[in-house]
């Protein structure tokens, strides 16, 4: 039974399960230098140059499964011992060259970086190379090739580059908007996000202990697509058998966001939404000049989480969910009074693994509290649709909405390039970090297009049909 997409995803998960089943029996801190050997048995090398090195980089993952370098305000780190065997030249000529006599990879370089030897074969200056990649481009057998590391390529946003001393990554905090496409695209797994599980599990033990002390478990409607080897109601009920008092969706706060959005809108003229915090994050660190412009309102972790602590005093809030990103929102002044950690979709299968839990032979639990419109937000296009349906349900005919959805950060990247220069021929921009949206973030358990047809099914199956009779249900 296959629950996740790479080996990688199953080595950190293994990791994870670990730590939290010693957590669970309190046994952490006295059998924690076991899990290296554990995940690493014998004397052979498997992975690594030697069995020694292999164990030590796992020792570096149980120190980021176990919260990581708290003093690194991001939760995305290098695992630098793991990080060694990239190629980091940048554009390089191979063997394919020819030395043909059109030379035009000399023509477009204006730089003066191509020369060639006696063989007409071309060879890369880089003192002077600049990685334009226009020679790539002209080449007409394609023997120039960029050979960048897997996290740069990924890293839509120039956050990560070689050491300036040492071979490794490096994270450039002032750049990073934590979206995990780096910890995804890791052959290596050399990058990965912090875990708060152990916040998690001394939150459960505690309410275990204190029964006016309550966890509440906010799951992301991207659930839908993921733990397939279930019905979504076994792991509602799988959850709720971790130690949670109650399941509530996400999607419910996303109904909440999507009437208020809508209203702000059509009274500031222009927003960027507020969903995504890697979105977020990426306006105002390379576009701060339209952080203005960014929705006023909690994202829909946010806003379901302030209603539960509204309602519940005693409530602690956790969410689950695919975003790496939100492990960084939670902790920021405005949403950390309601929400009280995060876990991923892998972190939650090592959860119950840590405990043994066959989800698929439980009981099915009963999720229903959101419409068809707040399940949508985890698919790119899900909130413009949602912002639609939010004008009409509240009588707002005379608004012209014109959404400018964006797909990816690449995709936000030219949107708000054009809402600086005041040419984007849109009112309201979507933004969404991850390709497809939130059913292919960096925590999940599987990517793919797929994703999309779950969640526009598990919208289908909301028994509220409107916004507002799912909201309604709050003042009940």
């Amino acid at each position: 039974m296959r629950k996740f997409d790479t080996k990688v995803q199953h080595l950190k998960y293994k990791i994870l399960r670990e730590v939290a089943r010693l957590a669970w029996t309190e046994d952490l801190l006295e059998h924690v230098t076991d899990i290296p050997n554990i995940i690493v048995p014998g004397d052979e090398a498997t992975m690594r140059c030697c069995v020694h090195k292999e164990r030590a980089i796992v020792d570096d993952r149980v120190k980021l499964a176990m919260g990581g370098d708290r003093t690194n305000p991001n939760v995305i780190e290098v695992i630098t011992r793991a990080c060694d065997e990239c190629p980091v030249g940048g554009y390089k000529v191979t063997d394919v060259c020819r030395g043909c006599l059109a030379h035009r990879c000399e023509d477009v370089c204006k730089k003066g970086a191509i020369t060639f030897d006696e063989n007409h074969v071309a060879h890369i200056d880089k003192s002077k190379c600049v990685n334009c990649g226009m020679c790539a481009k002209v080449c007409p057998y394609g023997a120039i090739q960029d050979f960048k590391r897997p996290c740069e390529r990924a890293c839509k946003v120039g956050a990560i580059a070689k050491h300036p001393e040492y071979e490794y990554a490096q994270i450039n905090n002032d750049k990073c908007i934590s979206c995990g496409a780096c910890v995804y695209q890791c052959p290596f797994g050399a990058i990965t996000d912090k875990s708060y599980i152990l916040d998690v599990i001394d939150m459960i033990l505690k309410s275990e202990k204190n029964t006016k002390y309550k966890v509440y478990a906010v799951i992301a409607p991207a659930i839908s697509s993921q733990f397939t080897y279930a019905k979504l109601g076994q792991v509602v009920t799988g959850i709720k058998r971790l130690g949670f008092h109650t399941v509530v969706e996400a999607a419910l706060g996303a109904d909440m966001v999507a009437l208020s959005e809508s209203a702000e809108l059509v009274e500031k003229g222009f927003l960027t939404s507020s969903c995504c915090p890697a979105f977020v994050a990426y306006v105002q660190k390379a576009f701060p000049d339209l952080a203005p412009y960014i929705s006023h309102n909690l994202s829909p972790a946010g806003a379901i989480s302030k209603y539960i602590k509204e309602t519940d005093p005693t409530a602690k809030v956790v969410f689950i969910g695919p975003c790496t990103a939100k492990k960084m929102e939670f902790q920021k002044e405005n949403v950390a009074p309601y929400l009280d950690s995060v876990i991923t979709f892998e972190e939650l299968q090592a959860l119950f693994d840590s405990k043994d839990f066959d989800v698929a032979a439980l009981e099915e639990g009963v999720l229903d509290n959101a419409s068809y419109y707040g399940r949508i937000f985890a698919r790119c296009g899900g909130l413009s649709e949602a912002v639609v349906e939010a004008l009409k349900e509240q009588g707002i005919e005379n608004f012209d909405l014109k959404a400018e959805v964006c797909d990816g950060i690449e995709a936000c990247k030219i949107a708000l390039l054009k809402a600086s220069k005041r040419v984007l021929k849109a009112n309201f921009i979507e933004g969404m970090a991850c390709q497809g949206g939130c059913i292919n973030g960096a925590g999940c358990l599987n990517h793919g297009e797929k994703n999309k047809a779950e969640v526009d099914k598990y919208g289908k199956e909301a028994h509220e049909k409107t916004i507002k009779d799912a909201v309604s249900i709050l003042n009940h």
